[in-house]
């Protein structure tokens, strides 16, 4: 019996689980330092006419 479709890699799951992990804390921690530190949205520099010599 061949059962290599059903084999399971159980560092690649671990790897994509810790990953999951540590990016659901970099996500809340983003959202903390939003919400004390607010990021203002970059403005948009007005454009100048070039200065004629």
């Amino acid at each position: 019996m061949s059962s290599d479709e059903k084999l399971i890699d159980f560092s690649a799951e671990r790897e994509k689980r810790i990953h999951d992990i540590k990016e659901k804390r970099l996500v809340e921690m983003r959202q903390a330092f939003e919400q004390v530190l607010p990021l203002s949205k970059p403005k948009k520099k007005p454009k100048t006419k070039p200065k004629k010599r």
